[in-house]
């Protein structure tokens, strides 16, 4: 692994197509959505089957490493960081009114929801950018229940890294045995010493290597306190990687999390290799913990995924209460599966992507063209990243080219190589993707992913079948690889 990362301060003590009639003025938005309680849970008004929310994207502020620690000017949906959790019901309509207070473009992504493509976020290709002042409606219906999110899709380098992510949850219609469903939003942060976000975003070091990793690393907004817990209970983790470039491998020491679900997926249950969770930037991983830990016992969870820069991130803390039960539910933890078309393998159309550029991985970019007129700052507009040739750089914008081409119904097996000398989780808009092998080796546990990571020299086939019409985005979601080169398109005709 990578071993290239600043070093980390955490806290001492902490216990095609363009659809207009989407886009509102702001009266026009106040107007749609009068009425409606906008608070920090965003509750749903349901009304004719359509559960109707509202999003305000404004400056704000946030005491990141406690009440008593300093305050530091973030970005914020409805004045929170993370923004508040959206949860939605499968298979029922939403709509979700965004008014953009801020004083640049923004859009919202809904991070690995497959919805139209018109509602995907994306400006210039799916729709136009969200101006100041000015709001968007995006109304889709949630197919998969699971653990998914949103963030922006426009500066996307400066609008995450100043805080802009929130969790998006689909409860499934089925019950599941659990004691509680606990969500950590993890985010990375790259703070000065008078506590504010430092600049350089877009650096050409971060952009060519690691990505901009930060100093600092919340969960749900702040640097986390223990986690209060009970001997016997059975807990539901859902783990959200919001870091614009930051790896993570879990450990939760003296307990044995069981995997169920990957990306909002489903998957059979099984241990992670080692014990470790490792989780890249936009990747979800829903865990089942059996807590059989003493009462009164403490427990760490290490983040180690650097070599040499291992931390702990938060505490298990075992209430002295009596056990709630003194053995593990008797009941399965495999949860209902999504409605996932199936692959059709033996009449695959084949498709291959391979991962180039970046410091150590072969110098120039040789024979690189194409979309290089959104060159970020500090590069001189020279990509630093490119997918079979061709450098896209910034969120997305009109005339992008396809990579490639699929009829709808057809099933792709994409092959992905990373032949650079980093770290790359890739993540495809609209779909999900059924990993079949890594570096020639199965894939198993029945894994469908929408963003999936490819370490230095990486082989990966994955496969899915284009049922969802549009150009539909493929791209590294480490933030600066994006922005510098390492995305591309495809369109589903």
């Amino acid at each position: 692994m990578s071993s290239h990362s600043p070093s980390i301060e955490i806290a001492k003590g902490y216990k095609v197509n363009y659809d207009f009639k989407y886009r509102l003025s702001r009266r026009g938005f106040l107007a749609a959505t009068a009425g409606l309680a906008v608070s920090a849970s965003l509750c749903p008004a349901v009304a004719s089957g359509v559960d109707e929310r509202s999003i305000r994207i404004a400056p704000g502020q946030a005491r990141l490493t406690g009440q008593d620690g300093l305050s530091t000017a973030v970005w914020t949906y409805n004045g929170a960081v993370p923004g508040p959790a959206l949860r939605l019901r499968q298979g029922q309509p939403v709509r979700i009114a965004v008014e953009n207070g801020l004083h640049e473009d923004t859009t919202v992504h809904w991070h690995g929801i497959r919805l139209p493509n018109a509602m995907d976020g994306v400006p210039g290709l799916t729709q136009p950018p969200i101006r100041p002042g000015e709001s968007f409606v995006y109304e889709f219906t949630p197919p998969d229940a699971g653990t998914f999110w949103y963030h922006p899709h426009a500066d996307s380098l400066v609008q995450l890294g100043r805080g802009l992510a929130g969790p998006l949850i689909v409860e499934e219609a089925e019950s599941v045995a659990f004691d509680r469903d606990l969500l950590w939003l993890l985010q990375d942060w790259r703070l000065a010493k008078d506590g504010q976000i430092a600049g350089g975003f877009g650096s050409a070091m971060d952009a060519s290597m690691s990505g901009r990793v930060g100093n600092l690393v919340t969960i749900n907004g702040i640097v986390p306190a223990d986690l209060d817990v009970r001997a016997g209970e059975r807990v539901r983790l859902r783990l959200v990687n919001a870091a614009l470039a930051r790896m993570m491998a879990l450990r939760f020491e003296g307990h044995r999390p069981v995997v169920i679900a990957i990306d909002g997926q489903p998957c059979e249950p099984h241990e992670p290799e080692n014990g470790r969770l490792v989780l890249a930037p936009a990747m979800r991983i829903d865990i089942a913990l059996e807590m059989q830990g003493d009462p009164g016992s403490r427990h760490d969870v290490i983040d180690d995924f650097y070599n040499g820069l291992a931390y702990r991130l938060t505490t298990l803390a075992y209430s002295k209460a009596v056990p709630i039960r003194l053995h593990p539910l008797d009941a399965p933890l495999a949860l209902p599966r999504n409605p996932l078309p199936k692959p059709d393998l033996a009449n695959a159309v084949r498709q291959e992507v391979l991962l180039q550029g970046g410091m150590m991985g072969g110098g120039k970019l040789a024979g690189v063209g194409g979309m290089m007129g959104m060159g970020m700052p500090g590069m001189n507009g020279t990509p630093a990243w490119a997918i079979n040739g061709m450098s896209m750089t910034g969120d997305g914008h009109a005339g992008m080219a396809p990579q490639f081409t699929l009829e709808r119904g057809s099933t792709c097996r994409l092959t992905m190589r990373n032949e650079t000398a980093w770290w790359h989780p890739m993540h495809v808009h609209g779909f999900s993707l059924s990993v079949l092998s890594r570096n020639g080796a199965p894939v198993p546990h029945r894994q469908w992913q929408d963003t999936v990571l490819l370490a230095p020299k990486d082989t990966i086939e994955c496969a899915f079948v284009a049922d969802n019409p549009g150009d539909w985005m493929l791209h590294c979601h480490v933030a600066d690889h994006q922005m510098a080169g390492l995305m591309t398109v495809f369109r589903v005709t």
